[in-house]
């Protein structure tokens, strides 16, 4: 339990005509129960499939993608229902005001590794709780765009030994990586890296993520405020709708020295400095 990314095993390679036993490393998958409390009340409002570390960013950036906020302390559970062996799976999180009213709580927030959140997918809904981003002079290159990808790889330690997470980074619009996080699922990935600057009250301008760009992870960005967001695979259909109703730029298939922007192309700038042909 607690903090541990990957677990051991003994497995039988194969190859051709020869086989061998030998040690592998596999990206552990456990759940994580995260519970909020104000005052005598407790409820719990998520139960997701993650890989184990940095569980208080994770619980931070969920519950700020959200709409919840005034985090007061955020700790391991302690709760006499929670099994000793179980408690580095489940977080607690300390709200300053009363819990919030969510309907169909248990159905909206279980989540798993590969779905994100489910039944909240709808850009009505997330009118109710986010509004447009603010106007801003942030601007990236292609050049830096370009060599995202191979930074945020470089960056994954867990990755290159088990070969089966995700990653979600933080970068400045020059290029610099400000802090990555890796998880089974992508959505956790976002999570981690966004909870990690909410609570060092660190910048947040371009997101980077290994997979695809989904509604889930369009609707964290725009929650914490984020101006770019690329991923190195292709966007939903719903991920463009939110980017372009809320003047977030979204850039996808970003590899081998191309990607396509999905919208607010006017912060991306081709060489010689012009911004990229708007979207249709």
């Amino acid at each position: 339990m607690g903090d541990r990314p990957v677990t051991r095993y003994r497995v039988r390679s194969v190859a051709g005509a020869l086989s061998r036993d030998r040690a592998d490393e596999v990206a552990t998958e456990e759940p994580l129960e995260i519970r909020v409390t104000s005052g005598t009340e407790r409820r719990t409002l998520a139960i997701t499939m993650r890989t184990p570390g940095s569980d208080f960013e994770l619980a931070a950036g969920f519950l700020n993608g959200e709409g919840i906020t005034g985090i007061e302390a955020i700790a391991y559970c302690t709760d006499e229902d929670v099994p000793p062996e179980a408690r580095f799976n489940t977080v607690t999180v300390r709200l300053r005001g009363p819990l919030p009213d969510l309907p169909g709580l248990d159905r909206y927030f279980v989540t798993s590794s590969a779905c994100g959140v489910c039944g909240s997918a709808s850009l009505d809904a997330l009118h109710g709780k986010c509004t447009p981003l603010a106007a801003d002079d942030l601007e990236i290159s292609a050049d830096t765009l370009y060599g995202l990808p191979a930074k945020l790889r470089a960056a994954q330690g867990v990755f290159g030994r088990t070969g089966g997470l995700h990653a979600a980074g933080l970068f400045t619009p020059e290029g610099e990586l400000i802090r990555l996080r890796e998880d089974v699922g992508r959505h956790n990935a976002v999570d981690k890296v966004i909870g990690w600057s909410l609570l060092n009250d660190a910048p947040r301008p371009v997101l980077l993520v290994s997979g695809r760009a989904s509604y889930e992870i369009a609707q964290k960005a725009l929650a914490a405020g984020i101006s770019v967001v690329a991923a190195v695979s292709a966007p939903s259909s719903l991920a463009v709708d939110v980017a372009r109703e809320f003047g977030m730029t979204l850039v996808g298939f970003l590899r081998e020295e191309r990607f396509n922007v999905y919208a607010g192309s006017a912060r991306v700038l081709q060489a010689g400095g012009d911004a990229v042909d708007a979207e249709q």
